[in-house]
């Protein structure tokens, strides 16, 4: 892992999500890009119309500039490689321009905890960032307590070539001293067109994974069922792999990933799954 990018606002949440953040750089050696979106509007200003409103502009985009350049010098007397980056657009637009131009190998960001109905119906910066970007995504919910990621899970559906991904998946838990589990949760909402056996299988012999970190469990909601193991075993990361869906499948069902970036209380990264045309033969279910 090379670079880490991760967009700050001064909250208390993104916060969290720099924590997250050094810690992964912590063990991975990799360079923090600490980035603020800057946008500033007139009407949150309650200025009368004999003051010129762009000496208050300029005195509030050079605080948000000295506290950037601020955190970044704390990390980097830290011992951190850090850099900072400055933007002027949307969280996700520039949030998704800088990880394709500085080619970041994760972005971690904080999400918020006090959304409105819109946005949950329509999702919150965190999602689309998660749903869009090139390179996996950490989200860090306001109800996160610890950036130790020692007990991982990964929700897998043994259904589709998942080799990739988990050969990642695996090089990341390493470094992080951490322990994998994959987990699949048997329900109605999910395909279950191959066999599990067939599956599990091929990801002991070709990957290392041990039968006793593969579980495979009943429930009548994958999200709820998937949740409920996660506070039972402590888990500290969950992992989900997101693909392409065909028409049928946005029609059938809807994206359990979407509502987990939304909706987890655990810190939520998100992979993205290269995939052939083969795989659209029939109609897929999404973690």
């Amino acid at each position: 892992m090379k670079t880490i990018l991760v967009p700050i606002d001064f909250s208390q949440n993104t916060n969290k999500a720099l924590s997250a953040a050094k810690q992964i750089a912590s063990k991975t050696g990799a360079k923090l890009l600490i980035m603020f979106a800057y946008q500033p509007y007139l009407d949150d200003f309650a200025l009368p119309d004999s003051v010129s409103a762009l000496p208050v502009y300029q005195e509030l985009e050079d605080s948000y500039r000295e506290k950037l350049n601020a955190c970044v010098s704390q990390l980097q007397q830290e011992g951190y490689r850090a850099d900072a980056v400055w933007e002027t657009d949307g969280v996700e637009p520039a949030v998704l321009r800088q990880a394709s131009e500085t080619n970041a190998s994760m972005i971690v960001v904080g999400r918020s905890g006090a959304g409105s109905l819109l946005d949950k119906l329509i999702g919150s910066s965190a999602t689309g960032i998660a749903l869009h970007a090139t390179c996996p995504v950490l989200i860090v919910p306001p109800q996160a307590t610890t950036t130790n990621f020692s007990k991982v899970l990964y929700a897998t559906e043994l259904e589709f070539e998942e080799k990739e991904v988990l050969l990642d998946v695996i090089s990341l838990v390493k470094q992080l001293n951490g322990q994998l589990t994959l987990v699949k949760i048997n329900s109605d909402q999910q395909l279950n067109i191959q066999s599990d056996k067939q599956h599990v299988d091929e990801i002991q012999k070709e990957l290392g994974i041990g039968r006793e970190d593969i579980v495979i469990l009943d429930g009548e909601q994958v999200m709820k069922s998937l949740e409920d193991y996660c506070d039972k075993v402590h888990a500290d990361l969950l992992i989900v792999s997101t693909r392409q869906r065909g028409f049928l499948e946005k029609f059938l069902s809807p994206g359990l990933t979407k509502k987990l970036t939304l909706d987890t209380h655990l810190p939520l990264l998100v992979y993205h799954q290269k995939v052939c045309e083969s795989q659209f033969q029939a109609p897929m279910v999404i973690l």
